[in-house]
């Protein structure tokens, strides 16, 4: 009886030590692929950007054909609005 109950202890233990050797395993590999996983957001956010900055200024030149209506409506409405206004003098003639 008592050689089962230290062997059942022996297999416990190799099974703790072998779990707690994976956790740790577990561990490390999860903040190692954290940290790619946060360097690989910063890159992509930086080519992004980077990209951004070539692309939006083309997009905005290709839209632009399809913008002159309403950029010619609010050049109007802009200029008629900002136009100097001067209460106009009657002259009597007597």
């Amino acid at each position: 009886m008592f050689g089962f109950l230290l062997l059942a202890l022996v297999i416990f233990g190799c099974w703790l030590s072998l779990a707690l050797i994976g956790l740790l395993f577990k561990l490390v590999f999860g903040v190692i692929g954290g940290l790619f996983g946060l360097i690989g957001g910063f890159v992509g956010l930086l080519i992004a950007g980077v990209v951004a900055l070539v692309v939006v200024p083309l997009i905005g030149l290709l839209m632009l054909p399809l913008l002159v209506p309403a950029l010619l409506c609010g050049m109007l409405l802009w200029l008629l609005l900002r136009s100097p206004r001067r209460p106009v003098v009657i002259q009597q003639y007597r």
